[in-house]
């Protein structure tokens, strides 16, 4: 008797489905599991599945998983707005946050991440819908904030993010990530060292794939069943 395929192998068969349509190597795009509002026992289930990357948006329910979940290998990335008040505990307890969008927020995660753990890897949040309800900043600032966060110490500049405005209409999807792809582009001919592009979620992410996505962000897809 066949068994049914899990939600994580239905998800990762359309990612490498999505690589391959566009002649990608396989395993070239990270898949993120955001598990906002889950529960322990959720992300249990997947990291016995062997899937280990982890995504918070708000950092006093990530510290409670972080600490719970203290004693699995679990990359832990950060994809909420920052409050200056919470950097400390960002730096401490992540090895990725997304969404840098102040250089005085780089600065402070720069100087509260211990000199003894790995660089904190950072993506500079980029507003590519230009919606007012929307963190991240400009494509005109963007070039500046770069050169001034990959000087820092104890953080590493490695690309960009974005949450473009929801559509159901693929072209349209497409229309969007092919910007942020040239703007990861123009950043790289202009000198700087980024290799992760941050973009795509349950409802798109087969259309940021298809644009260059190195990672892509997934929660309704697994938590709500939206893959079967």
């Amino acid at each position: 008797m066949l068994i049914p395929a899990t939600p994580l192998q239905k998800i990762m068969a359309r990612v490498q489905a999505a690589e391959i349509a566009v002649g990608r190597s396989l395993g070239s795009t990270t898949l993120l599991v955001v598990t906002k509002n889950q529960p322990i026992n959720k992300m249990q289930q997947l990291v016995a599945a062997g899937h280990y990357q982890f995504a918070e948006n708000y950092v006093q329910e990530a510290l409670d998983k972080i600490n719970l979940l203290q004693d699995l290998p679990i990359e832990w990335h950060y994809i909420g707005r920052i409050q200056s008040n919470k950097t400390r505990a960002i730096a401490e307890n992540f090895s990725w946050v997304h969404s840098i969008e102040r250089l005085s927020i780089a600065q402070r995660l720069s100087a509260q991440r211990s000199a003894n753990l790995l660089p904190l890897n950072v993506c500079i949040q980029l507003n590519v819908s230009n919606e007012p309800s929307k963190g991240g900043i400009t494509s005109a600032q963007l070039l500046s904030l770069a050169k001034s966060i990959q000087v820092l110490p104890n953080i590493q500049l490695r690309g960009l993010m974005a949450l473009p405005a929801l559509t159901e209409n693929p072209v349209q999807q497409r229309q969007v990530f092919a910007q942020m792809q040239q703007h990861f582009r123009d950043l790289q001919q202009a000198g700087i060292m980024i290799d992760t592009l941050s973009m795509g979620t349950s409802a798109d992410f087969e259309q940021a794939i298809s644009c260059g996505a190195t990672i892509v962000r997934i929660g309704r897809a697994f938590f709500n069943r939206l893959c079967t």
